[in-house]
C-alpha cells in the first residue's frame, strides 16, 4: 500500500499476514505488531484463507501458525516457496510445536524464522526488523 505524507512524499505502509485458527493468538499478534510501527495488517483464520488473500494482497511478511484445518502452514509454505509470486515473501512459522524435527520440517520447506509459543514480544520486533527494515 502506497501512501503520501503531509510533505508530499510517497510513503510504503508494508503489509505482515497473520495466518492462525486462533481469533485470540490474531488479535494479540495484531496488538503487538501495531505497537511496533505502522504497518498495514491482514489476517486469514487458515493456509486456504491465506491463499485466497494473496492475489489480492501485497503481502511483505508472513506470520503463520503450523496446526490449522483446510491447509495448515507447512502447506501453505510449501506453496508459497513452489509459486514464483510469492516464493521472496519471508515466512516465520509462530507455534507450539517446538521439536528439533518440527523445526527442521519448516526450515527444509523454506520457513525463514520458527518462534515457539509462548514467545517474547523482542523476538517479534527483532525479525520484523530483519525483514521489513
Amino acid at each position: 500500500m502506497t501512501l503520501v505524507d503531509t510533505t508530499g512524499e510517497t510513503v510504503s505502509r508494508k503489509t505482515i499476514l497473520i495466518t492462525d485458527d486462533s481469533t485470540a493468538l490474531r488479535a494479540m499478534l495484531v496488538s503487538i505488531i501495531e505497537s511496533l510501527g505502522d504497518f498495514r495488517i491482514v489476517e486469514a483464520a487458515n493456509g486456504f484463507e491465506a491463499l485466497r488473500l494473496l492475489p489480492r494482497e501485497h503481502v511483505d511478511l508472513i506470520f503463520t501458525d503450523i496446526n490449522m484445518p483446510d491447509i495448515n502452514g507447512l502447506e501453505l509454505i510449501s506453496y508459497l516457496r513452489d509459486n514464483p509470486n510469492y516464493r521472496h515473501i519471508p515466512v516465520v512459522i509462530i507455534s507450539t510445536e517446538g521439536s528439533r524435527g518440527d523445526m527442521e520440517k519448516g526450515r527444509l520447506l523454506g520457513a525463514n524464522e520458527y518462534v515457539v509459543k509462548p514467545f517474547d514480544c523482542s523476538d517479534l520486533k527483532n525479525i520484523i526488523e530483519k525483514y521489513l527494515g
